[in-house]
């Protein structure tokens, strides 16, 4: 199985509420899809745009959080996923020290997610 690839951080769409939930909780602990799969599903760069279009279509009060893979430690681990693309995968809650950045995703006229500067690029 590969190992964490750390260099580039990886990212995690999560609804503001569940955010703020975390805040409390000191973590994220993972979506309904998450908790039934056993991991957190976060996603490469080069991936946000499909996971978005394919699970989140047209959906309103989402956040992209941009995650320091290096500080996620063994827990993370790429794994082969939609279309045999490796996909990381977080075994553990997801500490919000290794959150660099929590962006608004807005919705453009056709209702596509618009990402922040330089993911997906």
């Amino acid at each position: 199985m590969p190992t964490a690839q750390t260099s580039q951080p990886v990212y995690k769409i999560l609804a503001d509420a569940a955010y703020e939930a975390a805040k409390s909780e000191g973590c994220v602990m993972g979506s309904a899809d998450d908790l039934r799969d056993g991991f957190i599903h976060l996603s490469a760069g080069h991936q946000v745009a499909e996971t978005l279009a394919k699970h989140y279509p047209r959906q309103e009060d989402l956040l992209l959080l941009t995650v320091d893979a290096a500080r996620l430690g063994p827990g993370l681990k790429w794994e082969e996923s939609r279309g045999g693309d490796l996909f990381p995968h977080l075994y553990g809650p997801l500490p919000l020290e290794a959150i660099l950045s929590a962006d608004a995703l807005e919705l453009d006229d056709d209702e596509r997610h618009i990402l922040p500067e330089g993911v997906g690029a």
